[in-house]
């Protein structure tokens, strides 16, 4: 740890022994609150979509050339238009067509089916977020923006929205990554659009799951002068440093008949698809999936993929397009802290004793560790080396929240009183450089 930082212990304890409540701080950051912009999980950002002439349906998508999408001239929601699944679900596998991606060789890059047109609905706001499933919402934010409200944030004025398009990912810098550019381009001008809205006031960045891995390669990707004068802190929740083991179950358990992302050939086209998968530098040689035959760690993650069924093209993309980024996670020099769930039975290896990978029933057997259900704690842990320890980092707090699952942490009663409080500290936090780490006690 470089010479200037301090290593600060703060244990989590009761809410009562808190020092501070969300109201308190509200009230003493009333008239300066820095804006915050917000970027959600996976699969809560709208789309929309529209068909020019070039597109053709596929074979396996019949339906988008009869009655309902083939000729269709305006714009139609296509991501998640529950409404229209569920009223034909004979629809679903013509969104599924229309949802997946090509990879184009000669560019080096993903681009839409031909003849879709897609784009993210009302960026800039929080209107965009939504899975368009009740039983979804805490998921996307909505409980997290109804909080924000509640101690002073404004829609379009203090609060504000960058929904992206779920489907692409980060490739590494020098490669063709097309959408994703944009998306670094829009969400700049909305980071300056929002300081220049409040008086100069630098940004927080807030995100949730794989909107931090976004963020993350945004502030790395941008000017270390503009990030000082436009961020002011980084809320990462509920994201690792290294990818998750459940990631790794491609097959197994029936999905829902109105979900087009059940189309195998939909969801494994996405260029994210395996952004999230476990990393070598944070998981090792520890065995996440297990056979008579063989183990695979993180290392073997190629065999791996080959062996669920995947060409030799998907594995070469993951070799060469996603790994340098997995394994060049790290620091994004703005002051940053993370807030995860903890104390929740998580998937650590999966075991499929005949290496029948696409089984119907799933796994034969699967050993649970800690972590928020989704996220291994190897993988939160590993920010507090990543992040924390890197001497370029500054100030980095790492919150631990007791019996958190990973939508929990936006959504729970106590988890998003702590998480908005510690929005709130930010605005009142000036630049220590100091690292602060907090770890869970049991809250009773």
């Amino acid at each position: 740890m470089h010479a200037h930082a301090q290593l600060l212990l703060v244990l989590l304890v009761g809410w009562a022994s808190w020092p501070f409540s969300a109201g308190s701080l509200a009230r003493g950051a009333a008239g300066r609150l820095h804006p915050v912009v917000l970027l959600p999980g996976f699969g809560c950002s709208q789309l929309d979509a529209r068909l020019t002439d070039a597109f053709e349906p596929a074979s396996t998508a019949p339906s988008c050339g009869g009655r309902a999408l083939k000729g269709t001239k305006g714009w139609f929601r296509l991501w998640n238009n529950r409404t229209a699944l569920q009223e034909d679900p004979a629809l679903v596998p013509c969104y599924a067509e229309l949802l997946r991606l090509v990879y184009d060789p000669a560019a080096g890059d993903y681009r839409n089916v031909p003849g879709v047109q897609t784009r993210v609905v009302a960026f800039g706001t929080t209107r965009g977020f939504g899975y368009g499933n009740s039983a979804m919402k805490n998921f996307c934010m909505e409980k997290l923006v109804q909080a924000m409200e509640g101690v002073g944030y404004r829609e379009g004025e203090t609060l504000f929205g960058a929904p992206y398009d779920f489907r692409y990912a980060p490739a590494p810098p020098g490669q063709a990554n097309r959408e994703f550019s944009r998306f670094l381009s829009s969400l700049t001008a909305l980071v300056e659009h929002a300081s220049e809205r409040n008086g100069d006031m630098p940004a927080i960045l807030l995100t949730h799951s794989f909107g931090g891995l976004h963020a993350n390669a945004f502030l790395r990707r941008s000017p270390l002068a503009w990030r000082r004068r436009y961020v002011k802190h980084f809320v990462m929740v509920s994201a690792g440093a290294g990818g998750a083991v459940p990631l790794l179950r491609f097959g197994g358990s029936s999905p829902p008949p109105t979900d087009p992302l059940s189309f195998a050939n939909t969801s494994r086209s996405f260029a994210g698809a395996f952004s999230v998968l476990p990393s070598p530098k944070v998981f090792g040689d520890a065995p996440l999936v297990v056979t008579r035959a063989r183990n695979y760690s993180a290392h073997d993650i190629p065999e791996y993929l080959r062996a669920c069924g995947f060409s030799g093209d998907e594995v070469a993309r993951y070799a060469t397009r996603v790994l340098p980024v997995t394994l060049g996670f790290g620091a994004p020099a703005v002051p940053m802290t993370c807030v995860n769930g903890v104390g929740v039975p998580t998937a650590e290896a999966l075991v499929y004793w005949d290496g029948d990978f696409g089984a119907a029933a799933g796994p034969d057997e699967v050993v649970y560790g800690d972590g928020d259900g989704a996220t291994n704690i190897a993988s939160l842990r590993a920010l507090d080396t990543l992040i924390g320890a890197d001497p370029e980092q500054g100030y980095f707090k790492s919150v631990l929240i007791p019996n958190t699952s990973h939508g929990g942490a936006i959504s729970d009663g106590f988890a998003l009183d702590r998480l908005v409080n510690e929005v709130l500290e930010a605005n009142n936090r000036a630049v220590l450089g100091q690292f602060v780490h907090t770890a869970p006690r049991s809250i009773t």
